[in-house]
């Protein structure tokens, strides 16, 4: 070492490439490998990119393997808290790991905060941090409705501040923007793992990331700085090939996956992309396809690193992490003979734009065909507002695009037909779009520019144009389009699009109109069609940050307060689930036996509810208001088993939690798909649910339900959910030998006194089932801190 120090010091007037070798023989490491290590994951954070750590453990486990890895499992396994004993079998084993980084969105952050209180800790382990943009209303206009927002929040939001403050949780004030563009703008890198409290966290995947939506329990833990566990990820594969031209764009990609795979096909898999068709995409349009990778039940989505990433990251001020991921390429790119468990191609330069919906993301309509199917199935071929942004569609070359050929229209005299609501994805966009003439093109089109947030997407839009019931249509370019998510309108048939689809149907007004092969008729009544849409990837002028709205948290938040009143309605202190009794479970009612399609919307709605994400008791009077009877096909009715009167249902499990009767839930196929609301989990439990037992679950929820103690079950045979009416006993037999694969006996007993029997699945490992016995996994963290 002496010697180094000699030669550095006598080579100080040489040039470059001569210390260059110096170092690479003194210290045996690259000077871009040192740099790397040098470079923070953000400018907000101090904790260093951990891709020397990362390196260091994908050799224990490539070793261990013995082949070629998938990107995901690079990323994935370069994460385990233990690797070098840690079982690794896809689709069986349980991995634990230590993600880099944790995001909560305002609406699920009250709940996490709040169990993170519980736990009893000074402060968060991991980086962190809470993203306001749920609970601002769609009324009038941007400035105006996060004025009123800020009005009516303001409890909710001085909760998250301080309590942000408190514990070192990072706070991004209302009007930021959505979470998933502020991860993508800030925090997302190549190679990055976090988990966030909503279900669209995929989007940084854009970025090269395992970005995976959880519910709010799951980010406690890692807060705590307990291992996170997550069910090894199988890998589904999807080849791009050719190149994205004409109208076709990024989100057409993930409208044709979802088509292919359904809404259950990624459930339990990481969803790959890779193939040459990679590089035609930008970075935004990757995260668009991500982001949209929860419609189809998939643990999350990601591309590999490319230059695209690089100059999205160079153009968003972080140059140092693009150069740092170029130095580490290995870990940010699958093997050659990388090995899918499903493998999909696409050949980009022949994929059709699609339009899907209505009522589920995954019914996928070319729109060659849209008009034919719209005429057939009887939907209402009229749209009456067109809706572009979202955390999906929001980036600054989506705008660009809608106006370029908003610009064309204009030039022919014609506007949009129709109400057209545009929701920038962050203050960053909004910021630019606005300095470069964007947003005030989209305002001459007819165009209302809304507040940096979710707004509409989630059911925050005081819509006024139709009655509740009755039959229309809308065009967005979001995410999701379940029943009455948008507006709390069960009639209303939303289509989820690129937004520059509904730009162009906006100018029609119709669903039946094809931008690629239909003309327009302009003001002058002459006949034209339109351009295919173009812009910029990113700014020429770059990006103007707009106004600053990150708080800090302080270097010591031990003397600030958190207040939460006793007579509030929106904020409300936990009390601990109680515990397992350690018997069976015998002769439990059934609350309600869910028919068909019941999402985390139907079990915890969204909308005018938000308001109510910090009071467990209040906001569980939501609770399966929106799910079908299977008794009687009627919504928010159902029998009380005891007194014979029919109810809502958060009353009758209210009647049933005061005369001390515990009820289940019988549900269908894919139960708990949508958002990752671990309300959904929380309000069965609070009002005296013991299990959910159904045909399938999906992932987020499953987890959410064991999280809180509650079995989640499924039929051994899925026809057996025939076998049980609503007036039926349900008893879960053998519950004091419950153990990892071994089936559960459950009792059906029949309103004539006979009873047959059936088996039951589960998905529960031994650290799972000790959170049912404890009663919640707080509950066990708690036990496991007192020495029990």
């Amino acid at each position: 070492m002496a010697h180094c120090v000699r030669v550095l010091h006598g080579q100080g007037g040489r040039t470059r490439i001569a210390l260059v070798e110096i170092q690479k023989r003194c210290f045996s490491v690259s000077p871009l490998t040192a740099a790397a290590a040098q470079v923070a994951m953000s400018k907000f954070d101090k904790s260093p990119l951990p891709y020397e750590k990362l390196s260091k453990t994908l050799e224990v486990v490539k070793k261990r393997l013995g082949r070629d890895m998938t990107l995901s499992e690079k990323v994935l396994y370069s994460h385990l808290d233990n690797p070098k004993e840690q079982e690794i079998e896809r689709g069986t084993s349980y991995l634990r790991l230590r993600p880099d980084r944790v995001a909560m969105q305002d609406a699920t952050a009250q709940m996490a905060m709040l169990q993170f209180i519980s736990s009893g800790l000074p402060t968060v382990a991991v980086p962190s941090t809470i993203h306001c943009d749920h609970l601002i209303e769609a009324q009038i206009g941007g400035d105006k409705d996060l004025a009123r927002a800020k009005d009516i929040n303001k409890e909710v939001y001085k909760f998250l501040e301080t309590a942000g403050a408190k514990y070192g949780v990072g706070f991004w004030k209302p009007g930021s923007g959505i979470i998933h563009q502020i991860i993508l703008e800030n925090y997302a890198f190549p190679g990055l793992l976090m988990i966030g409290t909503d279900s669209h966290t995929p989007n940084g995947g854009g970025l090269g990331g395992l970005c995976i939506g959880v519910g709010g329990a799951d980010a406690v833990d890692v807060m705590a700085d307990i291992p996170w566990e997550l069910k090894c990820p199988k890998v589904i594969g999807v080849k791009l090939t050719g190149k994205l031209k004409g109208w076709t764009s990024p989100k057409d990609v993930i409208l044709k996956v979802a088509g292919i795979l359904t809404v259950k096909g990624g459930t339990g898999a990481i969803v790959e992309y890779h193939g040459p068709g990679v590089d035609s995409i930008s970075c935004t349009g990757m995260a668009t396809i991500c982001n949209m990778g929860a419609e189809i039940g998939a643990t999350t989505s990601v591309f590999p690193f490319n230059d695209r990433m690089a100059a999205y990251l160079k153009s968003t001020g972080r140059h140092d992490i693009a150069n740092a991921a170029n130095t580490y390429k290995n870990l940010l790119t699958p093997d050659p003979k990388a090995p899918y468990d499903q493998l999909i191609e696409i050949d980009l330069s022949t994929l059709e734009p699609h339009v899907n919906g209505p009522f589920t993301p995954d019914l996928a309509n070319p729109i060659s065909k849209l008009g034919e199917a719209a005429k057939k199935h009887d939907w209402p071929v009229d749209i009456r507002v067109g809706l572009i942004g979202s955390c999906t569609n929001s980036s600054y070359e989506d705008m660009g695009r809608c106006a370029s050929i908003v610009k064309e229209a204009l030039g022919h005299g014609v506007k949009s037909k129709i109400p057209f609501n545009v929701t920038p994805g962050s203050e960053q966009v909004r910021a630019t779009i606005e300095r470069d003439g964007i947003a005030q093109t989209l305002r001459e089109f007819g165009g209302t520019v809304l507040a940096n947030a979710c707004g509409p997407c989630i059911g925050q839009w005081d819509r006024k144009d139709v009655k509740k019931g009755e039959k229309n249509t809308i065009v967005t370019s979001y995410n999701r389009n379940f029943t009455g998510r948008n507006d709390a309108n069960p009639a209303t048939h939303c289509f989820v699009t690129s937004p520059e689809l509904v730009t162009a149907l906006s100018l029609a007004g119709r669903l039946d109109f094809n931008p690629v092969t239909d003309e327009l008729t302009g003001k002058d009544g002459k006949k034209f069609k339109l351009s295919d849409p173009f812009a910029d990837e990113l700014p020429a002028k770059g990006f103007d940050p707009g106004q600053d709205t990150y708080e800090h948290p302080p270097a010591d938040g031990s003397k600030v307060k958190v207040d939460v009143a006793p007579t509030s309605d929106r904020l409300q202190l936990l009390e601990p689930f109680d515990k397992w009794n350690g018997k069976d479970l015998t002769d439990l009612t059934i609350l309600i036996k869910v028919k068909g399609k019941c999402t985390t919307d139907h079990i915890s709605a969204a909308g005018p509810w938000l308001k109510y994400r910090g009071h467990l008791d209040n906001i569980s009077n939501n609770m399966f208001i929106t799910a079908t009877n299977a008794e009687n096909g009627e919504l928010n009715k159902v029998k009380n088993q005891v007194s014979g009167e029919w109810g809502p249902v958060p009353a009758t499990a209210r009647a049933y939690k005061a005369k001390g009767v515990s009820w289940c839930v019988v549900g269908d196929e894919n139960y708990g798909e949508g958002s990752s609301r671990e309300h959904a989990a929380l309000e069965p439990r609070h009002l005296g649910g013991r299990a959910i037992i159904v045909k399938s679950f999906a992932r987020i929820h499953e987890t959410n339900l064991k999280k809180q103690g509650l079995l989640p079950l499924t039929f051994a045979n899925a026809s057996d959910y025939d076998k049980i009416q609503p007036t039926d006993k349900i008893s879960l037999l053998g519950l004091k030998d419950l153990a990892p694969g071994k089936q559960v006996d459950c009792e059906i007993k029949h309103k004539d006194g006979k009873t047959e029997r059936i088996k039951l699945n589960h998905s529960l490992n031994e650290q799972q089932i000790s959170w049912f016995k404890a009663g919640s996994a707080l509950n066990r963290m708690k036990e496991i801190a007192s020495g029990k």
